[in-house]
């Protein structure tokens, strides 16, 4: 159900995130969905692409340093509340998030959010108790346009 997140550590300077997103381009990884945070001095490029691995050793080989994380991906509905009600689910089971973000999918009436909590493990039985879904990777790329090619069919179940 973990779904794995390339973490790049940047400096904070201008220009400074064109280099990975262009590596990954030229190896032709294509970005799923990406956020971006930052501090005064360096920045965290969270990434989730299809190869993690191949991405992974591209940008470490274009000397940036890569840590793989594991995030969740669940669907919410996509209406006013549905947020809310994963949250209070959440709360209720003293869950703490760590951070989140959004995920474009295409899935009418759903949208996706990409978590990072600090129990997976109580998080991923909390909401199955709800009956919230968690996505699996396969699921997730799905999602994002089909999983057609030879590297999509990397499962990381």
């Amino acid at each position: 159900m973990q779904i794995k997140q390339l973490s790049v550590f940047l400096e904070n300077r201008q220009g400074r995130l064109s280099a990975p997103c262009a590596a990954l381009a030229d190896a032709g990884i294509n970005i799923l969905t990406l956020t971006l945070a930052d501090t005064e001095r360096f920045g965290i490029l969270r990434l989730i692409v299809r190869d993690v691995e191949k991405a992974k050793s591209v940008l470490e080989r274009c000397g940036f340093v890569v840590k793989l994380t594991e995030v969740l991906a669940i669907e919410v509905e996509d209406r006013p509340g549905g947020l809310g009600n994963l949250l209070s689910t959440l709360e209720t089971a003293r869950v703490n998030i760590e951070y989140m973000y959004a995920f474009t999918a295409h899935n009418a009436g759903k949208a996706v959010m990409i978590f990072r909590f600090s129990d997976t493990a109580k998080a991923i039985d909390s909401l199955a108790a709800a009956g919230i879904p968690v996505l699996k990777a396969a699921d997730l790329y799905e999602r994002s346009g089909g999983l057609n090619s030879a590297a999509s069919k990397i499962d990381q179940r």
